[in-house]
């Protein structure tokens, strides 16, 4: 009888776990969500993620368009789910590697035989080098956008190995960089194809105190009909430091056709807003770069038109990297930060315009002084304007990557909130 009796149990308990374990692998969450935190030295965006087995907290640099995850995995990487990724595999044919290491010594993690390699780079100091493919679990938060849920471990995410040197001039504690762009490695991409199947598009809200978004969610307060919606433009040649043959960037471009300040147009070549065949000139995104660049043309033309519109405010000496700054004494305050002239960003279609306000178009440098935001990027840059993360600040952007379109909501300040506001209930800092 008692045989029995404990087999009855033994059954019972059996049935118990299999039920937890499958409610467990059976949830599938709406979105997931990291925290991202302005780093005050650097200025640079940082956010936190859980990987490898067992899990440790990883801390990495923030990068829109780079093209995957890589770490640091030279000191101290120890984990018994980490898969080098071997040459031929599907993990090296979604990554487009075509470089194969065939032996390597010492074995351990960023070094081992018959595998694939990619090229981890520091967007920061723009130094790259070559690094072992490989996959490790890593967990993440989930969310509905209003409030957290329970946190998810993703198999298989495919990352690079980095070096020790790359960390250089990346912030303090951080272990390597996680890249959002557009391809099929970056981490959007491979969470929307995970097993859960998110939702192709992606959001972040950058401040001291933001987020990122993966998958479909809904903000409090912010209606998605809201957002001003305008075309994602492939520039057929990467700008990565170092890529493979025939790669596109992975970098975010948009089509900003003319610019306004206080309603006067700043006259530029307007052949400097497209990209050419080389992969030359448009409009990017970038979370890595501090404040807007503009090409040295367009930008003398910007700041003649912005001192033009400004020209009741005394200027005093301009303080590098700015070339325009201004007696912050006789400077007011609004809801949408310093009263200065409005910056619209015009693009194809109807009042399609991405409003900057002097809360992200003027810095304060010193006790009395604040300088316009935006910086000379000399003659012949690759990229013609660079939207920096200052001016990205507070502004909700949506990245639909199926529709291949980007929503925005210009200041959020001008709506009355801010993006920390829009987080509360997500994190608490």
């Amino acid at each position: 009888m008692a045989l029995a009796y404990n087999f009855l149990f033994f059954c019972l308990s059996l049935v118990f776990f299999i039920s937890r374990s499958e409610a467990k692998t059976s949830f599938k969450p709406k979105a997931l969500v990291v925290p991202v935190t302005k780093d005050s030295s650097t200025l640079q965006y940082l956010t936190q993620i859980q990987q490898r087995t067992p899990l440790v907290p990883v801390k990495l640099t923030l990068d829109l368009g780079g093209g995957f995850l890589w770490v640091n995995c030279e000191q101290g990487f120890v984990s018994s789910s980490y898969k080098p990724a071997r040459c031929g595999s599907a993990q090296c044919k979604i990554a487009g590697s075509e470089s194969c290491v065939e032996s390597c010594l010492p074995k351990g993690p960023g070094c081992n035989n018959n595998t694939c390699t990619h090229f981890p780079g520091n967007t920061v100091s723009h130094v790259s080098t070559f690094g072992e493919l490989a996959t490790d679990v890593v967990s993440i938060q989930s969310t509905d956008g209003s409030k957290p849920g329970q946190v998810v471990p993703v198999p298989n995410i495919i990352f690079a190995c980095g070096a020790t040197f790359l960390l250089e001039g990346l912030a303090s504690g951080v272990q390597g960089m996680v890249g959002l762009g557009r391809n099929k490695v970056s981490l959007p991409s491979q969470l929307s194809a995970a097993a859960f199947k998110l939702d192709r598009k992606f959001s972040i809200c950058l401040s001291s105190n933001g987020a990122v978004f993966f998958g479909d969610v809904s903000f409090p307060g912010i209606d998605p009909k809201s957002l001003i919606y305008t075309r994602l433009i492939r520039n057929p040649v990467s700008s990565a430091g170092a890529s493979f043959e025939g790669e596109s960037s992975a970098e975010y471009f948009i089509g900003v056709k003319s610019i306004l300040i206080s309603g006067n147009v700043v006259p530029l070549n307007k052949s400097l807003l497209s990209i050419n065949k080389e992969g030359f000139g448009g409009t990017k995104i970038s979370t890595v770069i501090p404040y807007t660049v503009l090409e040295t043309s367009i930008y003398k033309a910007f700041i003649k038109t912005f001192i033009k519109s400004y020209s009741n405010i005394p200027r005093v000496k301009p303080m590098a990297p700015f070339g325009a700054c201004f007696n912050s004494s006789f400077i007011g305050s609004t809801h949408v930060g310093a009263a200065a002239p409005e910056i619209h960003l015009y693009m194809p279609g109807t009042n399609r315009m991405w409003k900057i306000f002097g809360a992200h178009s003027m810095v304060r440098v010193g006790k009395h002084a604040m300088c316009l935001a935006f910086v000379d990027g000399g003659v012949n840059p690759t990229t013609s304007i660079v939207i920096g993360a200052y001016q990205l600040e507070d502004n909700l952007l949506q990245f639909d990557l199926a529709k291949s379109r980007l929503g925005f909501s210009s200041s959020l300040l001008a709506r009355q909130t801010t993006c920390s506001n829009l987080i509360s209930n997500v994190f608490k800092f």
